[in-house]
């Protein structure tokens, strides 16, 4: 059942219950909680300081599952499919949500919305190419 998830959905949901819902839970606009003025300041080695904001915490998470979503789409069973056609459902509802809806066009939202695009893509070519080779229909003596 956890193959069928398409981890990249958790980063949206997120998303969505900050921008749909932040006006119940705090009265704050979207754009204002991921700018580097809510953000915590690490002070560094060199003395310089860094900056990391809620948005920035959204983004490594993604790209996390990004990773993990990349590992699962090597498998080649039949609930892959099903999860390439859940992460492209996925990758659609955050297409039209940046396109549509007010709070969504953030570069956050847009980096994630691009990783479900890269989950898509990646899903689809690496479950190709694995089945070519379990099936041994990749042409022999060409390495």
């Amino acid at each position: 059942m956890f193959r069928l998830f398409p981890l990249l959905i958790i980063p949206i949901v997120v998303y969505n219950l900050f921008a749909l819902g932040g006006g119940v839970i705090g009265h704050y606009d979207i754009q204002d909680l991921l700018s580097l003025n809510h953000s915590i300041t690490i002070r560094m080695f060199s003395g310089d300081a860094w900056k990391f904001s809620f948005g920035d915490l959204l983004i490594l998470g993604s790209l996390i599952l990004l990773f993990i979503e990349v590992i699962k789409a090597t498998r080649t069973t039949s609930s892959e499919i099903i999860n390439h056609a859940l992460s492209m459902a996925t990758f659609v509802v955050a297409l039209v949500e940046f396109i549509t809806l007010k709070g969504f066009a953030t570069s956050p939202f847009f980096f994630i919305m691009c990783m479900t695009l890269f989950d898509v893509v990646a899903g689809y070519t690496i479950s190709i190419v694995a089945a070519e080779h379990d099936l041994g229909l990749g042409r022999a003596g060409t390495d």
